[in-house]
């Protein structure tokens, strides 16, 4: 990781994706699954199947997240023969407030917090990520959420609205677990990206990065925080 360790200086601002970077996304909707009735492969295979459903919906017309997590459930419900009582159509999102952050997160965020300005951009409606917010020992500027910018990452308005608040884009660094919501349009964008591994992927998609952690903790420990 030398290259990012000699470009540490250049950056001012680091940006996070949040759920699946910072918070345990997959704790939490597995935990809501089980509680639907869900156990062993069928869970596992909705599991599998929960990023690219989410995704699509995503792609459809702007809707909030709790619409997009509803809708998403009602597809896989459909998809893998379960149900879902309708008063708990909004299980998922009832519950993420709840969804909590990893173990190294907040003490490599305090570390982090020590060098850098902090960033979030997120796939998430505004209160939902202020329910989120109060897990993390450290506050984040800018905040840029889908509610803000009526899209959904890999879509680019997030990204857009730090590049023009922040104007030059050699000093932002954008970390993030997912390689296809953040890594792809931070590449196309010309924006430094670091890949939280956190799921032990194996394909880079071509990506192009200045490095691969299994953690936050150990990207602190690189960047000297």
């Amino acid at each position: 990781m030398a290259q990012l360790e000699a470009l540490a200086d250049q950056f001012e601002l680091l940006t996070f994706d949040c759920y699946g970077t910072l918070i345990d996304w997959e704790v939490g909707i597995r935990s809501t699954l089980a509680e639907l009735g869900l156990t062993g492969r069928v869970l596992n295979d909705v599991m599998d199947a929960y990023v690219r459903t989410e995704a699509a919906v995503e792609q459809q017309p702007y809707r909030t997240y709790r619409e997009v997590q509803s809708a998403t459930l009602t597809l896989l419900a459909r998809d893998f023969n379960f149900t879902v009582p309708a008063e708990q159509a909004d299980i998922l999102s009832r519950q993420l407030p709840a969804w909590p952050p990893f173990a190294d997160t907040n003490d490599a965020l305090k570390r982090l917090r020590k060098r850098y300005r902090l960033g979030i951009l997120s796939n998430i409606d505004r209160d939902l990520l202020a329910a989120t917010r109060v897990h993390f020992d450290v506050d984040f500027d800018p905040v840029v959420t889908a509610e803000d910018v009526r899209s959904y990452k890999p879509a680019h308005p997030h990204f857009m609205r730090v590049i023009q608040q922040f104007s030059d884009r050699n000093r932002v660094l954008h970390v993030a677990q997912s390689l296809y919501h953040d890594g792809v349009p931070a590449a196309e964008l010309g924006l430094n990206y670091v890949w939280i591994n956190r799921y032990h992927g194996k394909d880079r998609q071509h990506v192009p990065m200045l490095g691969e952690f299994p953690s936050l903790a150990a990207l602190a420990d690189e960047l000297g925080a």
